[in-house]
């Protein structure tokens, strides 16, 4: 079986279900700015840019910094009752470390909201490198931030893994000639994630272990 050197999680859906604390920070600032509450779809509709320029595209240019500023307060004071890792994830981690394997974060997220999942679950020190939506001009469903990982760890693309659970992680990986694994545990995409036929496919996180185990083991 093939032994990666780099492996590149998403975050969202991949790592930590955080679906619904996006949802309900969105909505928090939909209900003061718009005076309603989006459905997940429409709020789905918005994903792609980091999330100051998806809320700038749902509420206008003239009170962003201040629905910002409210949209990271409520992130932040909200991820412990609304956020959670998934379980195991953290002994993958730590099982891809000591094998040695390169880790890296590629998510669609801004700096901030990343920063704060990875400080609240204690995972930061398991990445290498970062790449977030504010670190890109071009964002998922493009493979820009997986190019940057790649130069910088000096690999080819044959020699790195994508794990996402999303559409945009196939396409991004395609794009760059590297395999992905799409995790579907937690897709709010998951049969448009399962007809594109990505390389390898995993239902739970105790089988997406097991082939880790088997492969570097």
């Amino acid at each position: 079986m093939k032994r990666y050197r780099t492996i590149i999680f998403d975050m969202d859906g991949t790592l930590t279900r955080t679906n619904q604390l996006i949802f309900d920070s969105f909505n928090h600032v939909a209900g003061k700015y718009l005076g309603k509450q989006l459905t997940p779809p429409e709020i789905i509709a918005y994903f792609g840019p980091p999330e100051e320029e998806a809320v700038r595209n749902m509420i206008g240019t003239q009170q962003i910094g201040r629905a910002m500023e409210e949209y990271y307060q409520f992130y932040r004071s909200e991820h412990h009752r609304l956020a959670e890792i998934y379980p195991g994830t953290v002994e993958i981690l730590e099982f891809l470390r000591r094998s040695g394997v390169r880790l890296a974060l590629f998510t669609g997220k801004g700096r901030m909201t990343t920063d704060i999942t990875l400080e609240q679950f204690g995972i930061t020190s398991y990445f290498e490198m970062t790449v977030t939506g504010d670190d890109v001009e071009l964002h998922k469903p493009s493979g820009d931030g997986i190019r940057r990982i790649l130069q910088r760890f000096g690999i080819a693309p044959e020699e790195a893994l994508m794990v996402g659970d999303a559409v945009a992680d196939i396409t991004a990986a395609r794009e760059t000639g590297v395999e992905v694994a799409s995790v579907v545990w937690d897709s709010y995409g998951k049969d448009a994630v399962m007809a594109l036929g990505p390389d390898h496919l995993f239902h739970d996180v105790d089988e997406f272990a097991a082939w880790l185990h088997r492969i570097y083991s």
